[in-house]
This record gives C-alpha cells, sequence and structure tokens, in this order.
C-alpha cells in the first residue's frame, strides 16, 4: 500500500531510514487507532456538507470506518513498518473498500492535524479516566479514614515524632490530596478541550471547511481557532496533561513511601497481607511490598516522561516538525502507569492492617511538650514562648491519653477535627 506523501516521481526510501522515522509508531498508533476512525468519521461528514464528498459517497465511508472500527476492537488489524503509522492504514483500507471516495478523506486536511486531533481525543478520553480513578481512590482513603479514625499514630516533621495524630487524619489527607488532584485533572480537560482538525499542515486550506461541525461532531467544547496555534500547542497540551498525572504520583508515591516504611520491623504500625508481599531467593523471613517500590520508582518515571516532553517540543520553530512524533510514547506511557498505580495503590489500601499496639509502643512522652506548652497558654495565661520553655518541667507528671490529646486537636482540619 502506498505511503500518504509518497508521489510517482519519489524515490525510495532507504530501509535504515524507514525504519528509523517509523520508531514505534506501529505500536503506539493502535491505540490512536480508534480516535482517529473518530475524526475521520467527523471529517468525512463535514466534507459532505460542502459537496466535496456525495451524500452516497459519505454513507460508504461511514459504514467502512464503523466496520474498520470493529476490526481494531477484535485485534484484526496491524500495522506493518511500510504503513509508517494508523492514518496511512485507514486511509489505504478506504481506498481500498470505497474507491474514489477514500482517495478523497483527506481533503482539507494533513497528517499533521489529523494526528493532532486524534491525540487530542486520546487525551480527553485518558484524562476523564484517570479523574474517575482518582476520584475512586479517594472515595476508599475516605472509607479507611473512618474506619481507622480513633487509631492514634505518631505525625511526623524532618522524619522525628512532631505531635499526636490518627490513621483516620492520615488517611483523609490522601483522601483531600486526591480529590484536588482529580479536580485539576478536570481543569486541563476543559482547558485542551479544543478541536485543532480543520488547521491542515498550519495554515489553512483554500476550501470552506466548516470547522464548527466537526467540533460539534467530535464532542469538543470549542475550536482551537488560530490554526498556527493549532500546531504550536503540540506539546504544551500534551505537557499540561502529564502535569496532572505527575500531580496524581506525587500524592499516591508518598504514600507508597510511608507504607515501605511503616511495614517495617523498625515501624511495624500496619501488616501487609500476604497477597500483596513478595519475597527473598535468599532470606526465607522476607516480605517485600515490591508493588509500592515499583510505584515509587515510577513517580520519577512520569516527572521524566513530562520533562522528556517539553524538552523535544520547546523551542521548535513555529509549525510542525517530525520530532513531535516522539512524543507519543512518554505520553501513552504515563497513562499506562497512572492508571495501573491507581489501582496497585488501591490493592494495597485494602489489604494493610494497622496495628494499634506497635503504634502506641512507639509514641514516645516528650511528643506532647507543645500539647503542655498550650496548655500552660489555656490555662494559666502564660505566653507562649515562655510556656515552650517551662513545658519540659511539666512532663514527668503529664498523663498521656491518646483519644483525648487527639480530640482536642479542634483546629480545622487537625486531628480531632477534620471529618
Amino acid at each position: 500500500m502506498p505511503k500518504l506523501w509518497k508521489k510517482k516521481s519519489s524515490g525510495e526510501l532507504h530501509p535504515a531510514i524507514e525504519a528509523y522515522t517509523v520508531g514505534e509508531d506501529i505500536v503506539l498508533d493502535m491505540e490512536i487507532f480508534p480516535f482517529d476512525i473518530l475524526a475521520s468519521k467527523a471529517h468525512a461528514n463535514m466534507l459532505s456538507s460542502i459537496h466535496i464528498l456525495t451524500p452516497a459517497e459519505n454513507t460508504a465511508l461511514q459504514a467502512s470506518l464503523d466496520v474498520l472500527f470493529q476490526k481494531w476492537e477484535q485485534g484484526e488489524i496491524e500495522i506493518r513498518p511500510e504503513d509508517e503509522d494508523c492514518h496511512t492504514v485507514i486511509e489505504n483500507f478506504l481506498v481500498e473498500q470505497c474507491g474514489d471516495a477514500g482517495k478523497k478523506i483527506h481533503t482539507g486536511r494533513s497528517r499533521n492535524d489529523q494526528v493532532l486531533v486524534a491525540i487530542r481525543l486520546l487525551l480527553k478520553s485518558r484524562l476523564q479516566e484517570v479523574k474517575e480513578e482518582t476520584e475512586d481512590l479517594a472515595r476508599v482513603f475516605q472509607e479507611k479514614s473512618q474506619e481507622w479514625k480513633n487509631i492514634p499514630i505518631p505525625g511526623y516533621t524532618h522524619t522525628q515524632q512532631a505531635m499526636l495524630s490518627s490513621v483516620g487524619h492520615y488517611c483523609n489527607a490522601f483522601t483531600e490530596a486526591l480529590f484536588d488532584d482529580a479536580l485539576f485533572c478536570e481543569s486541563v480537560f476543559h482547558h485542551i478541550d479544543q478541536n485543532p482538525l480543520g488547521s491542515s499542515a498550519g495554515y489553512g486550506v483554500s476550501l470552506p471547511l466548516n470547522r464548527q461541525m466537526t467540533t460539534e461532531k467530535m464532542g469538543f467544547a470549542k475550536m482551537q481557532k488560530n490554526s498556527l496555534y493549532c500546531q504550536i500547542s503540540r506539546g504544551k497540551f500534551e505537557s499540561l496533561a502529564l502535569e496532572a498525572l505527575v500531580q496524581i504520583m506525587m500524592t499516591i508515591g508518598r504514600f507508597a513511601n510511608d507504607m515501605i516504611w511503616y511495614t517495617s520491623q523498625e515501624f511495624s504500625f500496619f501488616t501487609a497481607d500476604n497477597s500483596v508481599v513478595t519475597g527473598s531467593s535468599l532470606m526465607p523471613q522476607k516480605r517485600n511490598l515490591d508493588g509500592l517500590e515499583i510505584l515509587r520508582g515510577n513517580v520519577s518515571v512520569v516527572i521524566a516522561h513530562q520533562l522528556c516532553m517539553k524538552e523535544i517540543s520547546k523551542n521548535l520553530f513555529s509549525g510542525y516538525h517530525r520530532d513531535l512524533q516522539l512524543l507519543k510514547k512518554p505520553l501513552l506511557d504515563s497513562f499506562f502507569i497512572v492508571l495501573n498505580s491507581l489501582e496497585i495503590v488501591k490493592i494495597y489500601l485494602q489489604n494493610l492492617t494497622p496495628n494499634p499496639q506497635n503504634i502506641a509502643l512507639k509514641i514516645t512522652k516528650e511528643m506532647f511538650l507543645a500539647d503542655i506548652a498550650n496548655d500552660l497558654v489555656k490555662n494559666e495565661g502564660m505566653p507562649f514562648r515562655e510556656a515552650y520553655q517551662k513545658s519540659h518541667e511539666s512532663l514527668p507528671n503529664y498523663h498521656v491519653d491518646f483519644q483525648k490529646n487527639i480530640a482536642s486537636k479542634v483546629s480545622p482540619g487537625a486531628p480531632g477535627n477534620w471529618e
């Protein structure tokens, strides 16, 4: 099958150049494939509305695109190196099925805006999926915060015991963080919800394309109007989507690191079920949280993917460049990592059990010095700085009641007032 860019006068492309430029697109484009079909259906409808396609040609193309989508769903589609990408496979299939109508499908568009709109549609779909999974995990943390709200646990600053908290308060911090992360996903979704199809190679075409029609057909909130802006937004919009993913990974990565430590013998604050731990080939006693260690490492991977995306797309001459093809892998890999990581955290969270007795043994009395100082302020009217200095004197006779201490933290959002 011919390449979309190949002319009769073109020579044969060197196979090494072909392999190098195609890269991993023959694999990566399988994820983009259904979105390119969706965009092609909208584009064909629009071409029919401006009389580039006859109604009969459009009907044939729509039917063939539906068949092609079914073939993709059933795993019957293959992108070969000589095809280069999914766009070529789709057009060649339409030519084979519909003849001249298939040859007309590319009227008024370039592979540049074709890949732009397909990736934009993919971004919207994946961001919505990530948002929903993030909210789902937030609700699991919320359930655990209620289940474990009366279990005391040390709060830390500088990795040293600071003040008393509760496991419920700890879990609720991740509830709130994840709902915020989901809200940021939604914000990014709205920002990128713009249709670039019809911008062609960045400078429009001499045809009265109905871009508002394709905008509505594909479910975009608005048209990304300036044709050159459509091109220079490539990399910016993807990077912004990855920023939403980075924020999620930073949230759950912290939880992963906490639990790696909290389940260690030195802490023993939590016990992990056997279903979520691995062993050692040498040491029979080992119970490793390998899944959370991989997740912790993947935080850096997603951050690196976003940096890679920025580095590739920064300071390019305004317009399209083939460099931008390299954005696909870090983009698709990052969504894969984040969606799997959200599921992994949910599994671990549901298979962890707090150990209240072990936790209580590790709580030091010195952790209550700030409470003693505050009591001196409240009960004796002592200036805080003086109470701070005298708090050690009262420590030997200070009676510790964990539940009362937690309940005393009444400032909004504190361990005794977070619900």
